[in-house]
């Protein structure tokens, strides 16, 4: 057991995701902050409120600036935020010009810009592992296009699919949240100047103009103060909880299909057992389910955040600080054992056709019924299909002796009832599934 399951030495090469952690920690988030200064002392200069060259004097002072972390430790214990701490360092470092530092800025204005600066880098990490997930599953699924399996519905073997189609199953929530993506990332990344309690009023008329150099200098959108405003966080949250249960639904799949007495397929490296050496367990699925769980475990603290109270919450707002960082980091995780997982399926046919012709081929009876409706009502079909299962579970025939014995003449049971005529409507729903992201893809150019 480990406090830091996703960042410690022993866990996180499992749970936890070394690039996202990165564009998180609080060297970036740091650095973020020392941006916004310098940020804004440009745009209270470009405003007139404050010296003339003390921007670039600011500037240059702060090039290379590294926090001292623990300093911003021990400031964080006396005022709830580090910003205070770190413009005390800030004016340190900048002489006389650091006067002009943190002009008409609260403490939220500084977090809340700096999160969504590392959160933007991250939900860039997500845009390009997302792509790269879906083209690889794609590619899976063309290639496992005609291998036929048992469909399973409510946990029991219904009617046949191809592999393929699972596969691209797996790709569309995929391909719906790409396409959400763009917009996602135009919502959180917004700079956020209001002032100490959201009117600007120590820079008043200049708010708007401020926030607009401030937006441009740190490529960020401009928008109204977001103090009170959560929705954008908890989105981000929302749609990184679905990418895990997507990931999950592909994980939870790969885990059913690879039991002992199924063995259909597989993926990921596995990991053996010390006294069972017959065994490969899951590992990198199993994750991705554990994954998932705690994303949707930590989703309601940002919800629990989205309500603060009055103009700023300081108790509220940092039930943030605690579960964006790790629903990110989790997230991340997942899409690279989902990568892995891509790279490395594999599927076993002959186990998948003895799952197909086991008790005589039942797999088919739905296709036995609407062929026999063809030929008489459809109550009398089902009824006569039935009635052939009774042989085949009674004398041990076949679904297709069975009909050729009982069923009317005419009828060749020997292809309506072959498993691999699910193919073409299994392709076809594979290939509509991926034509969807070809036109999101289109329509986002």
């Amino acid at each position: 057991m480990t406090p830091t399951p996703l960042t410690g030495a022993v866990m996180a090469p499992l749970y936890g995701d070394m690039q996202a952690t990165a564009l998180l920690s609080e060297e970036a988030v740091a650095a973020h902050m020392v941006a916004f200064e310098i940020a804004l002392a440009r745009a209270t200069e470009a405003a007139g409120l404050t010296e003339t060259g003390s921007a670039d004097a600011i500037a240059a002072a702060l090039d290379g600036f590294d926090a001292d972390l623990a300093v911003l430790g021990q400031g964080t214990a006396s005022a709830g935020v580090p910003v205070p701490a770190l413009v005390a360092q800030l004016r340190a470092a900048c002489g006389e010009a650091g006067q002009a530092l943190h002009w008409g800025a609260t403490s939220q204005d500084v977090v809340d810009t700096s999160t969504v600066m590392a959160v933007r880098d991250v939900l860039e990490l997500y845009a390009d592992r997302v792509s790269a997930l879906i083209g690889a599953l794609e590619q899976q699924s063309e290639a496992f296009g005609d291998v036929v399996m048992g469909g399973r519905t409510r946990s029991q073997v219904a009617t046949p699919i191809t592999f393929g189609m699972r596969i691209a199953t797996w790709a569309a929530p995929l391909i719906a949240l790409e396409a959400e993506l763009p917009a996602l990332k135009d919502r959180i990344a917004r700079v956020q100047f209001g002032g100490a309690a959201g009117n600007n009023l120590a820079v008043a008329p200049h708010g708007a103009d401020i926030a607009e150099t401030l937006a441009s200098e740190l490529g960020l959108g401009a928008t109204v103060q977001w103090h009170g405003d959560r929705s954008a966080v908890m989105a981000v949250g929302a749609w990184v909880g679905r990418v895990t249960a997507a990931l999950a639904k592909m994980a939870g799949d790969l885990i059913l299909m690879g039991r002992s007495e199924a063995a259909e397929g597989k993926a990921g490296k596995g990991g053996g057992s010390s006294t069972m050496p017959q065994k490969s367990n899951p590992v990198a699925s199993e994750a991705i389910v554990t994954l998932n769980a705690y994303v949707t475990a930590l989703t309601p603290m940002l919800a629990i955040a989205a309500s603060p109270a009055e103009e700023r919450d300081g108790g509220r707002w940092a039930m943030e600080w605690f579960a964006l960082p790790q629903i990110l980091i989790a997230g991340a995780a997942a899409l690279r054992h989902g990568a892995d997982l891509a790279a490395t399926l594999q599927a076993f046919p002959e186990n998948m056709a003895r799952m197909l012709d086991a008790n005589g081929g039942a797999i088919m009876s739905e296709a036995a019924s609407f062929a026999l409706a063809a030929h008489m009502p459809r109550a009398e079909a089902q009824t006569l299909v039935k009635d052939a299962l009774k042989l085949v579970n009674g004398q041990g025939k076949t679904l297709t002796e069975a009909l050729s014995e009982i069923g009317p003449d005419g009828i060749d049971w020997m292809q309506i009832l072959d498993p691999r005529q699910a193919i073409a409507p299994s392709q076809a729903q594979a290939k509509a599934i991926f034509a969807n992201r070809t036109n999101s893809l289109e329509e986002t150019k």
